[in-house]
């Protein structure tokens, strides 16, 4: 999972219109896909109702990738949204440092 500044997700919707909370959702999709989660296609976002059903399968991988809870992601990216991505990206990012920092120095 590639660090990303919390600021992103938060701030970027608003000035790309929503576009970035898009492209957002679909690269950290990708990358808890390639560590093992199983979220389907992004293309199922744009689906009415089976955006939820999509945005729920996205917490559950949150879940996976990180052990933040996926009934609080599900509900914080549903009612929040972009605030709701920053938290998520934080977790992400305290996830990706914990695991950076726990391989040997002389690997």
């Amino acid at each position: 999972m590639k660090l990303r500044s919390p600021a992103a997700p938060l701030l970027l919707p608003f000035v790309t219109l929503g576009i970035y909370s898009l492209v957002w959702h679909v690269k950290t999709k990708n990358e808890m896909n390639a560590s093992g989660s199983a979220i389907p296609t992004a293309w199922l976002i744009i689906v009415p109702f089976v955006s939820f059903w999509w945005l729920w399968r996205f917490a559950v991988g949150v879940d996976e990738f990180s052990g933040f809870s996926r009934h609080g992601a599900f509900w914080l990216l549903l009612l929040l949204g972009p605030i709701g991505g920053a938290i998520v990206q934080a977790q992400f990012n305290k996830t990706v440092s914990g695991q950076q920092s726990a391989a040997p120095i002389f690997a």
